[in-house]
């Protein structure tokens, strides 16, 4: 009989080695993208003070600002849908821009558990002002533009094979 392994590990050698490569920190693309999100919110936090906007905020006024320019009306939900954000998240979030009069929220009167949003003429000429953001942020990062580009687009496919599992695990 043999003693039993004082690390409490079920695993022979050569599983205890792959396991220790798989937990490795360094070797998670989870912590790669959680510490690139990190670092990318921190560098977008300078640019985005002068315009009195969070990281968030930004990103809900860029999908409104889409609508705006398609002539289109968002509804909160399809605001949350594009953000991947529930309405519980976005509630507070929407209250400040509104507050700030960058956007309007309205009762749909089709439903009124439906709530509409708008971009108000001050949260057109914030877009003016938040063209240049983007440029900003990638004069920062080191990396040529392909590569940033490519990445964009491999986070982009990663993000929309996530959502797609998730949908199909709640269809089950």
């Amino acid at each position: 009989m043999q003693p039993p392994d004082p690390s409490g590990s079920v695993l022979d050698p050569i599983g205890e080695r792959i396991a220790d490569e798989l937990l490795r920190l360094d070797n998670q693309l989870c912590f790669a993208l959680y510490s690139a999100s990190r670092m990318l919110t921190r560098a977008y936090r300078p640019l985005l003070e002068p315009l009195g906007l969070t990281y968030p905020q930004y990103l809900a006024m860029m999908v409104l600002w889409e609508a705006d320019k398609a002539g289109e009306t968002l509804t909160v939900n399809a605001l949350g849908e594009r953000l991947l954000l529930d309405s519980g998240t976005l509630t507070p979030l929407l209250k400040r821009l509104d507050a700030d009069g960058l956007v309007s929220r309205t009762r749909s009167p089709k439903d009124e558990r439906v709530v509409e949003l708008a971009v108000t003429a001050k949260g057109r000429e914030l877009r003016a002002k938040a063209v240049s953001v983007p440029c900003s942020l990638l004069s920062r990062a080191t990396l040529p533009l392909d590569e940033l580009l490519d990445l964009q687009q491999r986070a982009t496919k990663l993000a929309r094979a996530l959502v797609d599992a998730e949908h199909a695990d709640a269809a089950e």
